[in-house]
């Protein structure tokens, strides 16, 4: 066996320069079914392919001969979680924290330079699909067996499978309670596993998606703080390994084997100190005795475990120890493992930026059988696949439809752009004759799945004929490899393009009326619907006729400039002067607004007011095609718009909130005031009125988070003022000041409360100086808390009267005990305002800051103090009600107060607390 680990394969952070590259985690690895490359996904929020030659071979290393990087993918806005090659190897899933899972094809003409840096592509990849359905971060995809489905999972809790043909939506399951963190498919094609933190494996079937079993047991006690939950189905479809599992309540780590059919887990896999994140079976079966016949008696599998305790092993079924265990090979813990298709390497990736390479000779890995094999092993259990699509097919030999009038069997079949990106290729005609080249179509318009397909599409005419550029017929999973002349190697590809096939760029005479391209974005189906045109006499049928609310208005801005006086934004302010003044302001009335809708950057929402005063009209459009309008009587001050809806608040006090297709999700509101500052997040909107009323609301359940709160408590001072507002999707809202504190409402407490104070900066050891812009709307890869601090950290020190300059040279000395003072306190508000803001890993970090600090100061009654706090009730048991909260920030208290038991049992003052409450935890574990 050999291993390496190739120091050119890194994510690096792009502030850094290239003489000191700066690794960024590895969160996804995963091998072509060739074996050429490998992709890798990581917080750079890139997608990044790589030759495996270079790693294999050092010959070719040195040579530089395939380029080593082939392929950077950035179309993801967040750390990219998850890649998935599909069976086929022709396309190339990945899931991001952006909450978009983004299917890559094979593209001969997108190499060259990368777009904002001095990176090059020496093999093109283009976006083909935006899967948008998830409502948080998209942790695991995996393809079916033939590549028939894609699952996708996520910390929305969701499964949702997605027809692996026309990536069009079909199931999204929700019965998991807690973040699903893995997914696996049965190599029959009978099951679906997923792994949650509900501390649940559960088994779907795949004929009605209906829960088949679930396993609890060995998850009872598995800690909740793993990046990841992978699991991993045996090549034999026997059994299921499952990470994240615990023996000995919840003391001893393992790996729980799960049997088919009965769904029990007697087998464990022990050996590594800390959760194991993720598991992976090598795609062969293996004989025990390799001269006698395939049985069930003769067969084994092996399956590489990862784990936080930074090792890697590799066990064989047929023995109660691993093969090999290389302990301390990465400098943290492993996130994600992946073999080779033909079983003799599997490569590793940690979230320390690296990835780590075990190349195996076959007589290392004994009784290693042929794929063939397990194809008659597998055919004894009778399932009978869900039938193809017609018109679709795996292999990559271009197929011409021979009906004239064929009639498309699903909405994705006509549709230029769409998951066939169908070539048309149209008899010449004398009227409407347009030019046209696939690679002229804007790479914005990537099409996004829906939950019910796309909308009406034109039907073919005998002088057109569809040459699907993927085809997917079904063929033996021994097939999957792909032969060279169909997809290049890297050695072949950045040099020769003679093995790309010749319909890539081709040229194209076609009536444009007849070719529909369109893009859905957003999880809610934003219907593109266009007229349908009858063909020329010979066509049969009759085009399928839409209409849109205002679909033949003109979009023409105009001059874009303040309507002032009258009813203009001039006299706005006076309209309201007798009420109370909290220093608020409302915007000017424009005689243009627009807002683009999050996450859609082709779908937007404009208004236009008018001099005239007689009405505002409000309009959406996608890909430049108005889809809906309206009027109101009154101008349009604000506007907003989300995947879930459009908001616009208005001069008079009202507010209407639409649907992405135009419909009042609810009744107008109506405020008393106009709208000073407004923001929306997924379902979520929040408005503050210029009589300084806060309002929240949660537009999917049409409910008020809490009733209109006043600002009087934190605008009371004449010096202080609202200067931002911003919300988040579970309601929490976000209020910024001029003094350099940033508050929130508390509902439990029916307060405002302060999330991050610049008073801090004064003395905190814990403060972090931020001296690079905030990112707007808190997606700092930093953290939300690290976001409100940096706000206050940037918030000039003039607009800040009651804080106080340090390092001046008039600083007056410190009392006694101030950063002790400061950096505790400090600690203590933002383990709070990681708690308000759903931050597990900011609030994790607070805490065992805090905890470190307590140990180092010595101070016993405040780490006794804390320890109590997190044990609870000595007599505590799951499922009793006695008024004490066993989480917070999603995380169980009793987890967290392991880590920090170690952190006071390793101090030199806080030892013996530390040892003796880890004796008094263990005996409250072992009654449970």
């Amino acid at each position: 066996m050999h291993f390496t680990k190739p120091a050119w394969v890194i994510h690096k952070d792009s502030a850094k320069t290239d003489a000191n590259p700066k690794r960024l985690s590895i969160f996804s690895v995963h091998v072509h079914p060739d074996g050429s490359r490998i992709a890798t996904g990581g917080l750079d929020a890139k997608v990044r392919i790589w030759s495996t030659k270079p790693i294999l071979n050092p010959a070719s290393e040195e040579s530089g001969r395939p380029p080593k990087s082939l392929c950077t993918l950035s179309m993801h806005t967040g750390p990219v979680l998850t890649v998935r090659w599909a069976h086929s190897g022709r396309w190339l899933a990945s899931g991001s924290d952006d909450e978009i899972v983004m299917i890559w094809d094979l593209d001969p003409n997108a190499r060259g330079k990368v777009w904002g840096s001095d990176e090059v592509n020496v093999e093109g990849w283009k976006p083909l699909k935006r899967l948008p359905g998830h409502e948080s971060d998209v942790t695991d995809v995996a393809w079916s067996p033939g590549d028939r489905h894609l699952a996708s999972v996520g910390l929305d809790s969701a499964v949702i499978i997605w027809c692996g043909f026309t990536l069009e939506r079909l199931h999204k399951i929700d019965q998991h309670q807690g973040f699903v963190k893995g997914v696996c498919w049965d190599p029959v094609g009978e099951f679906l596993a997923t792994q949650s933190d509900d501390r649940s494996v559960k088994i779907w079937r795949t004929t009605d998606w209906g829960l088949e079993a679930e396993v609890r047991k060995p998850f009872e006690d598995s800690p909740g703080s793993t990046f990841f939950r992978r699991l991993s189905w045996s090549p034999d479809g026997a059994h299921i390994t499952a990470s994240n599992a615990t023996n000995n309540k919840g003391f001893v780590f393992i790996a729980a084997v799960i049997t088919r059919n009965t769904w029990t887990s007697e087998i464990s896999l022990v050996g590594h100190e800390n959760t194991i994140e993720v598991a992976s079976y090598n795609p062969h079966i293996f004989l025990r005795n390799p001269n006698a016949p395939v049985a069930t008696a003769n067969i084994c599998s092996v399956v590489a475990l990862g784990a936080d305790d930074r090792s890697v092993s590799i066990w064989q079924t047929k023995s109660a120890r691993p093969l090999i265990v290389a302990k301390e090979v990465f400098d943290r813990q492993i996130m994600d493992l992946s073999w080779s298709w033909d079983g003799l390497t599997l490569y590793a990736a940690s979230s320390d930026g690296t990835i780590g390479v075990f190349n195996f000779e076959p007589e290392e890995l004994e009784g290693i059988a042929p794929h063939s094999v397990q194809e008659q092993y597998l055919a004894k259990f009778g399932f009978k696949a869900p039938s193809i699509p017609e018109g679709y097919s795996h292999l990559s030999t271009p197929m011409q439809m021979q009906d004239s009038h064929h009639t498309p069997q699903n909405d994705f079949d006509n549709n230029g752009g769409e998951e066939k990106i169908n070539v048309l290729v149209a008899k010449k005609s004398n009227k409407n004759k347009k030019r046209i080249n696939l690679s002229s179509v804007p790479s914005a318009a990537i099409p996004s799945a829906s939950t019910n397909g796309l909308g009406p599409s034109t039907s073919m005419t005998s002088n057109v004929s569809i040459i699907p550029v993927h085809d997917f017929s079904k063929r033996a999973p021994s097939s999957r490899i792909v032969a060279s002349s169909a997809f290049p190697s890297p050695p072949e590809q950045p040099f020769d393009s003679s093995h790309a096939r010749g319909d890539w760029s081709m040229d194209m005479d076609a009536n444009m009326d007849s070719v529909s391209i369109s893009a859905l974005d957003g999880p809610t189906s934003q219907a593109q619907t266009q007229k349908g045109k009858s063909r020329s006499g010979s066509d049969e049928g009759k085009g399928t006729f839409a209409r849109n609310l205002g679909g033949n208005v003109h979009r023409g801005v105009g001059v874009v400039k303040e309507i002032a006086g009258g009813v203009g934004g001039g006299g706005t302010d006076g309209l309201w002067r007798d009420q109370q003044d909290f220093g608020l302001s409302v915007p000017p009335i424009m005689t243009y607004l627009n807002c683009e809708v999050e996450g859609a950057a082709n779908d937007i929402l404009e208004v236009w007011n008018y001099e005239s005063g007689a009405h505002t009209r409000i309009m959406f459009a996608s890909n430049k095609e108005v889809q809906w309008l309206d009027y109101v009587p009154s101008p349009v001050l604000l506007a907003k718009a989300t995947n879930v809806f459009c908001v616009v608040a208005m001069q008079d006090g009202s507010v209407n909130v639409y649907s992405p297709n135009g419909r009042r999700l609810l009744p107008t509101l109506n405020l008393g005031s106009p709208a000073s500052h407004m923001d929306a997040n997924k379902h979520c909107l929040m408005i503050v009125t210029l009589n300084g009323l806060l309002y929240s609301w949660n537009i999917k359940k049409q409910s008020a988070n809490f009733p209109p709160v006043s600002l009087r408590p934190i605008l009371s001072n004449p010096n202080t003022r609202l200067t931002g507002v911003s919300t988040r999707s579970s309601g929490v809202s976000m209020l910024s000041c001029s003094n350099a504190v940033v508050y929130t409402y508390d509902l439990s407490l029916n307060c405002f409360t302060k999330l991050a104070d610049r008073w801090w900066n004064e003395g905190s050891d814990a403060w972090q100086k931020q001296r690079s812009a905030v990112t707007a709307g808190g997606n700092s890869s930093k953290g939300l808390v690290a976001y409100v601090e940096g706000y206050c950290n940037n918030t000039p020190v003039a607009e800040s009267p009651t804080a106080t300059t340090s390092g001046g040279a008039g600083e007056k000395a410190k009392p006694q005990w101030w950063a002790e003072a400061l950096t505790l306190g400090h600690l203590e508000t933002r383990m709070y305002a990681a708690k308000m803001l759903d931050s597990p890993v900011e609030y994790k970090q607070a805490l065992f800051a805090y905890a470190r600090r307590l140990a180092d100061e010595g101070f016993r009654w405040k780490a006794e103090e804390l320890i109590r706090e997190l044990f609870g009730p000595v007599y505590w048991r799951p499922g009793r009600d006695d008024g004490w909260t066993p989480t917070v920030a999603g995380m169980a208290k009793r987890d967290l107060l392991k880590e920090v038991l170690s952190v006071f049992a390793r101090s030199k003052t806080l030892t013996k607390l530390g040892v003796d409450w880890q004796d008094t935890l263990k005996k409250a574990a072992s009654d449970d």
